[in-house]
């Protein structure tokens, strides 16, 4: 199964969790922002996917950067890149709809700061997993 994102509506007050039903339906949790045992669950599952996600590219690479890879190895990266590349979409939809909102309709500034700092985290170590361009 794969996410996809126009066919989850954002639903205000509750979350999107990392996984889907027995039948491919979305998941969604109402939380008051507490914290409990499920909404911890789902940050450890979301954490374990962006995890997998950076394996995932490396070895993405690995297979693109080999001239000797055939058909099947490139099918077998595309595949497990577009699964990885579903469950990033997914932590992205999950925890944006899950930003703080101002009255004017933007986000709050300290958050905002916060997002880009550890943007900046996530894009250094992408570039040292990835090496130089």
């Amino acid at each position: 199964m794969s996410y996809d994102r126009d066919a989850v509506p954002p639903l205000p007050g509750l979350r999107l969790l990392p996984w889907e039903s027995e039948g491919g339906k979305p998941c969604f949790l109402s939380a008051d922002g507490a914290g409990g045992v499920l909404s911890r669950l789902a940050d450890e599952v979301e954490a374990e996917q962006l995890c997998d996600g950076a394996e995932v590219l490396k070895g993405a690479v690995a297979v693109l950067d080999d001239g000797k890879a055939g058909e099947h190895a490139l099918r077998l990266a595309l595949r497990a890149t577009t699964q990885s590349f579903g469950d990033v979409l997914r932590v992205a939809d999950s925890r944006g709809a899950r930003l703080p909102v101002t009255g004017d309709g933007d986000h709050e500034a300290d958050e905002a700061d916060e997002a880009e700092e550890s943007d900046e985290g996530a894009l250094r170590a992408v570039a040292h997993m990835t090496g130089p361009a």
